[in-house]
């Protein structure tokens, strides 16, 4: 069953995708709560929504990477009020493994796993009890290849995947949706048109919230997209290892 959402949570809603995703929701009618690190931009972004769409705007301020901000979002979740949670916020570290700061790969992980499943845990009870809601968490298209240059983050957004439909098993009878979206490149810079390669970030923001809303355990964007995830499982693994690396290698210059 479609489900229309009255209040929705998104973090990481001061820019890029997340910005697309509070923008498409107010238009929609949808009641906000826009979570990210900057406090100025998320009340720019507020003010604006309001006084376009007539919609109520909460603003919170948090790094989802510190315990105690991130606590506060938890808490706000659990007030059992928030009918789709959006878990977009993410950071992503590029180089070799080996050669980047460990302690900037944890917060990566911090980031792009541990916040979603501490806010998707707080946020899940109360859907169940309701008997309907939904969560819609963004990974990517990294997340079914092998990603050197961006091994950290690939690896985030495979477990972001494998949660993402884990938990859509667990819920769908219960009336909750979850939904990994998957985008490939996405611009964040929507005057750029999009092309074969990269996509627009409101396309990507507006058919993830349209995929949450059916039901659907994986969103793909993009036909470009569409066409590449059934050659992912097919190629055989050392091949595809062997041109993620050729490209790896391309991009950085050692080749």
């Amino acid at each position: 069953m479609r489900q229309a959402y009255r209040t929705a949570l998104v973090t990481g809603a001061s820019s890029g995708i997340g910005e697309s995703f509070a923008r498409i929701l107010a238009a929609r009618g949808t009641d906000l709560v826009v979570v990210a690190r900057r406090a100025d931009l998320l009340d720019g972004l507020a003010r604006e929504l309001v006084e376009r769409y007539r919609v109520a705007v909460e603003v919170l301020a948090a790094d989802l990477t510190d315990p105690a901000q991130r606590g506060a979002v938890e808490d706000r979740l659990r007030d059992g009020g928030v009918e789709l949670l959006v878990n977009n916020a993410g950071y992503a570290a590029f180089g070799a493994f080996a050669e980047l700061d460990l302690a900037d790969q944890l917060k990566e992980i911090e980031l792009n796993v541990t916040a979603l499943v501490r806010l998707t845990h707080a946020a899940l009870p109360a859907m169940i009890e309701r008997g309907r809601g939904g969560v819609l968490n963004v990974a990517s298209m990294a997340g079914f290849a092998p990603s050197p240059g961006s091994a950290t983050y690939g690896a985030t957004k495979a477990y972001v995947v494998s949660f993402s439909e884990s938990l859509h098993a667990e819920v769908a009878g219960k009336g909750v949706h979850v939904t990994a979206l998957c985008p490939g490149f996405t611009r964040t810079d929507e005057e750029r048109q999009p092309n074969l390669l990269w996509l627009r970030r409101a396309d990507v923001a507006e058919a993830g919230l349209d995929a949450v809303a059916a039901g659907r355990a994986l969103c793909v964007p993009g036909a470009q997209y569409k066409a590449v995830l059934p050659a992912l499982k097919l190629v055989p693994r050392p091949l595809l290892r062997a041109a993620a690396n050729r490209m790896w290698q391309q991009a950085a210059g050692t080749q």
